[in-house]
């Protein structure tokens, strides 16, 4: 299971829409892992001048890549956590984890990031089973 939802927070879902604030407050205590990396990613950029900010340390267990794989390929999931921290995340190697500004996405740095050469540069055999 992806999130820890709350019987309440699931009965305001069958009743109707969630706001997004519901709904990452769930990512949040139910991915802590992730919800940690992202916001540490998100600090980064907000505390430099270039176009994204990175993580690049594979996680410490499965449990917790489980846990990055879950944020991030949720469509909702990474929607709601690039709505709320207002940033496009990316994603390489199951642990390579970039936040962009907004205004970055389509330019040179995204492009490089998002594109096949940047995510076979990212390889290495230590990463092949993630």
């Amino acid at each position: 299971m992806s999130l820890d939802v709350s019987p309440e927070l699931l009965d305001t879902a069958a009743r109707g829409q969630v706001t997004d604030a519901e709904f990452v407050d769930c990512v949040r205590t139910s991915l802590p892992y992730a919800w940690t990396v992202i916001s540490s990613v998100v600090a980064d950029l907000e505390l430099s001048d270039g176009e994204l900010a990175d993580h690049e340390i594979p996680p410490p267990s499965e449990a917790e890549r489980g846990q990055l794989l879950r944020a991030l390929a949720s469509d909702a999931i990474r929607g709601g956590l690039e709505r709320h921290f207002d940033v496009k995340l990316a994603f390489q190697n199951c642990h390579r984890v970039a936040a962009f500004r907004p205004g970055a996405v389509g330019g040179a740095v995204w492009q490089e990031f998002v594109s096949p050469r940047g995510q076979l540069l990212n390889q290495s055999p230590e990463l092949r089973d993630c």
